[in-house]
């Protein structure tokens, strides 16, 4: 994990994107706000999946300049594009990503996704318990 910044730190970004296949990086999680450039930036110079997180800040457009800038990419250099500020599900994304070739991340989504199932069905019975 590290930070870095398509305006100001560009020769680090193509650094870090164009070696991130090479490091045994799978996926690259990019957050970015404002004018939201990161996550397309290195869909543009890495051949790894890119999943991008718009964050609401300070000199955003209530979010929706991020929203638009990562999701509206040219065709050819896609970025998966989760909720604003949805940073947890960009690293269930990018497990379930890594799951489809490795076994032992596919079985902890497995269960992950499981105890989300059963939270839901004990809220759901103390529920019509308490009707």
């Amino acid at each position: 994990m590290t930070v870095v910044s398509a305006h100001r730190t560009p020769e680090r970004m193509f650094d870090y994107g164009k070696e991130a296949h090479k490091r045994g990086i799978k996926v690259i999680i990019a957050g970015a706000g404002g004018a939201a450039h990161l996550p397309g930036m290195m869909a543009s110079i890495t051949p790894l999946p890119v999943v991008g997180v718009p964050i609401k800040s300070s000199n955003s457009i209530d979010g929706w300049d991020s929203i638009l800038s990562i999701l509206q990419m040219p065709g050819g250099i896609p970025v998966a594009t989760v909720a604003l500020n949805g940073a947890k599900n960009a690293g269930i994304l990018a497990a379930s990503i890594i799951g489809a070739s490795n076994a032992e991340v596919l079985e902890r989504i497995v269960s992950y996704k499981q105890t989300l199932k059963e939270k839901v069905l004990r809220t759901a019975e103390e529920m019509e318990k308490n009707a």
